[in-house]
Formats: C-alpha cells, structure tokens, sequence
C-alpha cells in the first residue's frame, strides 16, 4: 500500500479529519492533504509523531512486510550500539509474534535473541565504564571489581567460575543429536580445550576428521592445540609450523597460525602471518579479523602509534570493500583508534 493511502488509512481508524490530524502535527491541512494524495511525502521527522498519534509503529505507516520488518530490525541493530526503549519494545513484540509463524519462526528467534544479546552489550558497555570509574576512585575496594570482570569479561582466578563444563554439556548434546555438523564440534571442542579436557577433546576430534566435509588445515590446529592442553609445547609447534609449510599461501592456515603464535605471546611471528594471511584473503570483501590481531599486538606491546595505524586500516577496508560509513563498527574503530593516540600523548 502507498504511503498516503496507508496515512489516510490510519487516520479514518483513529477517527480524526485532515485539519484534526495536522493540528496535532502542528502543520496546515493542507500538506495532510496532499501527503494523502500522494502529491508530497511527510518529512521524516513527522514520522515518530504520526506513529504516536495512530497508535502503531514507523514500520506499520509504511505497511512494510513481515520480511522487511526483518531486514529493518537486523540492520538497525548493525547500525546501533543501543536502542531507544520504545523501538526496543516495538521490535521485541513484532519478533514474539513472529515466533509462532512458521515461514519466519527460524529467523524471528535468532533475531530476538541478537536483540537481547544486543541490549546486554549496550548494558554491559555502561556497566563497565562506570565501574572503571568507581575501581579508579577506590582501588583497594573490591565493591565494584566483579561487576568490572563479568561486564568486560576479565579473567576469573576460580576454577569453578572460569571452567566451560556448561557450554561442554550443552554442545555435546548437540552433537549427539547432529553428529553430521561440524560447527557444533568446533564449538565443543573449543570449550573443551579451553578446560584442558584433552583426551576427551581427541575423541571428538576423530568424530571431525571423520565427517565428509572436514577441513583438513582446521583438524591439524585442532591437534596442535590438544597438544597444548597437554603441555606438550613441541609437538604442538611441530604441527603448527608444518602445516604453514605445507600451505605457504592458504589464508585460513595462515590465520590459524597466527592465532597460535599470538596465544604463545610470540607478538612477532603472529604479526607476520597476520599479515600473510590478510594479503592472500581472495575474499571480497575482505575480513576485519587479522588486522583487529595486529592492532591488539601493538597495543599490548605499546606500539600506539602503530595501533593507530592498523585502526586506520581497518577503517579504510569498512569504508572501501564494505561500503560501511555510519555504522556502529566504525564509531567503535574511530574510539579505538582516538583511545590510542590518547596513549601517546
């Protein structure tokens, strides 16, 4: 439906001639008149307001479909680091009523849930910069420490806090029921790796290398970091480095060996092949992935300069091969970015 007709629409349901309509707008009937003849289009920040007084939605002026409602929720929330709590709610309630179609149910829960997971991050962003504050003002207090650890997800020293026995248990009852999906694999063997369940980790790593669609160079990292789980160093690098050998130019390998070098705190070797990788990615557009590692190295190692550098980088590939220029993702590199500089004053 046309927008005017659907403004004409919502204004005989809510029982409001054009001159009632534009006085509440604060406009002339006459430009109501027109919008409805679809001689001229609302400015759009007429819309919030026309939505107040109808009792409905931006999105149900427009009379968008069920999958352009959708669209407009994921991109929002790609674009936004918070929502305001009316649109909040309004995507909430239209994703809920959602869940019980069946052509949108699948997508419809997997947004709902991004949209809880995206307030948490915005809570949590404010919760961790306001712990900050109160952890500088008293130091020695440990009042706001755990708040500070959970929002910005520090390290926890007890075992019983820190362990992965949950998302183990979760994950291996995925795969029980999914023995054929090699993501849930990843996920378990991930969580159990990061306990140093080694042996069990080397069971669910043959169920991997089994399934017709594994990934040779990924089921070689597995094993060189099994092998770590074991502090077994040596063989873990002896797996590491040949499988750069025998895949010099092979991005996802190169990667790997990255993130390997870079938990071993070997900064240098990690930049490297950071570097190797990001230069033989063939996809377009490319990942952000191996220049946030080189820009955390420099950070840890002081190298604001060159941080701010990467930064730069980062933002040049949002701009150039994503088109990206008001997203969230680049207000968050630009704070990155100024955060480094900030260092080097």
């Amino acid at each position: 439906m046309e927008l005017g007709k659907k403004i004409r629409q919502l204004r005989f349901k809510a029982g409001l001639t054009q001159e009632q309509l534009a006085e509440k707008l604060g406009i002339g009937a006459q430009s109501v008149s027109k919008w409805e003849t679809a001689a001229a289009m609302p400015d759009i920040t007429a819309l919030p307001l026309l939505a107040e007084i109808f009792g409905v939605s931006i999105d149900d002026i427009f009379d968008l479909t069920a999958e352009q409602r959708l669209n407009r929720i994921e991109s929002r929330m790609d674009m936004e680091d918070e929502l305001p709590q009316d649109v909040f709610m309004e995507y909430e309630e239209f994703l809920k009523t959602q869940l019980g179609d069946k052509k949108h149910k699948k997508r419809a829960t997997g947004l709902i849930a991004f949209l809880y997971w995206h307030r948490m991050e915005s809570y949590a962003n404010k919760a961790r910069r306001f712990a900050e504050e109160a952890v500088k003002a008293s130091p020695d207090e440990k009042c706001c420490q755990w708040i500070l650890q959970k929002a910005a997800g520090h390290a926890a020293w007890d075992w019983n806090i820190s362990n992965h026995s949950g998302a183990v248990e979760f994950y291996r009852g995925l795969v029980k029921e999914n023995p054929e999906s090699r993501l849930c694999l990843y996920y378990l063997l991930d969580n159990l790796i990061a306990d140093r369940r080694a042996d069990e980790a080397e069971e669910y790593l043959k169920k991997l290398c089994a399934l017709k669609d594994t990934r040779p160079v990924i089921n070689e990292v597995y094993r060189a970091h099994i092998a770590l789980a074991r502090f077994d160093e040596a063989a873990a690098d002896a797996i590491m480095e040949k499988l750069v050998a025998d895949n010099p130019e092979d991005s996802a390998a190169l990667f790997e060996a990255a993130q390997y070098s870079a938990s071993k705190c070997d900064y240098a070797k990690a930049i490297g092949y950071y570097e190797r990788s990001f230069e033989h990615e063939d996809r377009r557009p490319r990942f952000t992935d191996e220049l946030y590692g080189i820009a955390d190295i420099y950070r840890i190692t002081g190298d604001y300069g060159k941080a701010a550098e990467t930064y730069d980088r980062i933002l040049g590939l949002l701009r150039d091969e994503w088109g990206f220029t008001e997203e969230a993702e680049i207000a968050r590199v630009k704070e990155a970015k100024a955060k480094a500089l900030e260092k080097l004053k």
